[in-house]
């Protein structure tokens, strides 16, 4: 079973209504670059964010560390598990394999993934980032890395039948240029970035982000280098008793999100998909019974 236990920026976003002005500016401090920014020295934790080291000292405990090299293990930790591989996973996982069967310890895993995600969640930032995908006014550009490729492809179809302006991004890193090229000012980029993060999708999310484009990042709980760039960031649960990360608590953000898009100009997605569905009928595309 996968530790449920919530990471360090989990922590920080949970504790921002008790932080004071200065910890939330070294809270703001150390998620970017994350978990990078918090494995330096408890005075350089402190330059950087501009405070004072106790301020440094008094938040590490309220984030429930004894001190600072506590907290700073931990940070390690978290480094580690987004670099670990496929083989490295199930290895971990099946030296405390459990003497129950798959199904009900992979269940209960994904119900863990999808209660810990909705914590995190802000529900104002999801329907912040619903309105922009619903403006059509704005060009919507849609990527993802090797694996979640997949989900870049089910947002991209499904926006397309409720929207114009829809742009799935190609797969290959070396066309991207060409898509950046054509994006304006205020359009929006959706990223999905899970470990391991890929170098490419960084990149891009740098070029986009200096062209003034709104940038809406799936990724996981430790948080792609992306979010450093993005708009909106949605951290969700990935790890399962696998040797690859579920993407179940992406799924269902995604879906919801979809959800309320369709439902935010009604009128307009069911003539869209109506005309859609003619066509299909006219190409006889689908069988009919």
């Amino acid at each position: 079973m996968p530790d449920p236990k919530p990471t360090i920026a989990e922590l920080l976003k949970l504790l921002q209504p008790e932080l004071t002005k200065s910890e939330r500016q070294l809270a703001d401090t150390l998620l970017t670059n994350y978990p990078l920014s918090g494995l330096v020295s408890v005075t350089a934790v402190a330059a950087n964010a501009g405070v004072s080291t106790p301020t440094v000292i008094r938040m590490v405990r309220k984030l429930g560390f004894e001190g600072f090299p506590q907290f700073q293990e931990e940070l390690r930790k978290e480094l580690e598990a987004t670099f670990t591989n496929p083989i490295a996973k199930h290895e971990k996982w099946a030296v405390n394999v459990p003497e129950k069967h798959i199904l009900n310890e992979f269940t209960n895993a994904v119900i863990s993934n999808i209660h810990q995600t909705l914590s995190q969640i802000s529900p104002d930032e999801f329907d912040q980032a619903c309105e922009l995908l619903s403006d059509q006014k704005r060009e919507v550009y849609i990527t993802g890395g090797r694996v979640s490729r997949s989900m870049a492809d089910y947002l991209f179809i499904h926006l397309q039948m409720i929207r114009k302006a829809v742009q799935n991004m190609e797969s290959r890193s070396s066309s991207w240029p060409h898509f950046v090229l054509d994006m304006e000012k205020g359009d929006v980029l959706v990223i999905f970035d899970l470990r391991r993060y890929e170098n490419s999708t960084i990149k891009l999310a740098e070029l986009a982000a200096a062209k003034g484009i709104k940038i809406i990042l799936f990724t996981d709980q430790w948080r792609s280098p992306v979010s450093n760039y993005a708009d909106f960031t949605f951290s969700a649960r990935i790890s399962v008793p696998s040797a690859w990360d579920s993407s179940v608590a992406v799924l269902l953000l995604l879906e919801a999100m979809i959800a309320k898009i369709q439902q935010t100009d009604w009128k307009q997605t069911k003539k869209r998909i109506s005309d859609l569905e003619d066509l299909f009928d006219r190409t006889t595309f689908f069988r009919k019974f």
